[in-house]
């Protein structure tokens, strides 16, 4: 999927940006004086998008899709490990689009509350990611609904490059962007668009150690199945779903993966707390963490950092600041 592809999702990005503009908030670049030392730092600010996620943005592309697409009364089935099924159930908001999330039994509680606010059928099944999508798969096929899945589709991704179409606009003299990574369908939509407006960019995978299915699976050169430990970074837990469009995306304009621990992932969501009085998740923490380890090679650069989402809860936003007081 080299070249003249690529250069049609960044197509269908742009037409995602039209589609769903009404429905989303261009969220803010902010400038960070804390992490800039050596080098001028950006946060993307996703966390304060509508859901306090990025996954808004696709999830309203396909939907709206769906929509102008048909007459006839629409049944959707998700799954997801709690932001995209928050984004779902915003975007069939005022539709008439009848919406099940699968989400995995250990969700956080916050994600769970902000669903139920919400007209969606909730439906709890498995730990991990591939689990909970397999089922939910078949769930829609058996009530003949529209699977619709948190990163394997190219409606879902073209929403979610529109980010970088944000990013190109706000700030572009742009030299890297640190983008974590789940299923890969944040990564694949920023890439694919910034990489065809400005090649010589630089975009940085980041995982948690503790779960970095797309990380082994790229070293290996295909989708492998292996186990995802416990992780603050519930966003981006889990597996990868075999014959995901994102694997080649990843393989093909992923320049760099960085690793995290979980200290490092815990430590960068407190210092977001304490230098910009911001809350973010472990996902986030996690592209955050990831600069802070690599920051000596950015020297002189323009970095943007996605923060890709807010939804943490207060449990475990107590156990970081009682981790990391003092720090």
């Amino acid at each position: 999927m080299m070249g003249e592809n690529y250069g049609l999702i960044a197509a269908e990005t742009k037409q995602a940006y039209e589609r769903i503009k009404a429905y989303v908030r261009k969220t803010p670049l902010d400038y960070s004086p804390w992490l800039s030392d050596s080098c001028s730092v950006y946060i993307k600010r996703e966390d304060e998008q509508i859901t306090n996620s990025f996954k808004l943005r696709g999830a309203v592309n396909k939907v709206q899709k769906l929509c102008q697409a048909t007459d006839t009364k629409l049944k959707i089935v998700t799954a997801s490990s709690g932001n995209h099924g928050l984004a779902c159930a915003r975007s069939v908001t005022g539709t008439d689009v009848d919406c099940t999330i699968v989400v995995l039994e250990n969700i956080s509680s916050s994600k769970v509350k902000g669903i139920k606010r919400t007209n969606a059928t909730l439906k709890f099944h498995g730990t991990d990611c591939v689990e909970t999508e397999l089922f939910a798969k078949n769930y829609a096929e058996e009530i003949g609904a529209l699977y619709v899945s948190p990163y394997n589709d190219p409606d879902v991704v073209a929403g979610q490059g529109t980010i970088g179409i944000e990013i190109l606009e706000d700030l572009p003299s742009v030299d890297a962007v640190f983008i974590s990574v789940g299923g890969g369908g944040l990564i694949s939509g920023i890439s694919a668009f910034m990489k065809n407006r400005k090649p010589d960019i630089k975009i940085i995978g980041c995982q948690p150690e503790n779960s970095k299915v797309m990380y082994e699976s790229i070293k290996h050169g295909s989708i492998l199945d292996i186990e995802s430990l416990d992780t603050l970074s519930d966003g981006t837990a889990g597996g990868v779903e075999q014959g995901s469009i994102t694997f080649d995306i990843c393989k093909d304009l992923v320049d760099e993966w960085v690793l995290v621990s979980e200290d490092e992932i815990s430590y960068a969501v407190y210092k977001m707390l304490q230098e910009h009085c911001k809350v973010v998740e472990g996902a986030a923490g996690v592209a955050i963490a990831s600069f802070l380890k690599t920051k000596n090679q950015y020297a002189g650069k323009n970095v943007v950092i996605v923060s890709c989402g807010g939804n943490i809860s207060v449990e475990k936003l107590k156990y970081i600041i009682n981790k990391h007081e003092g720090d």
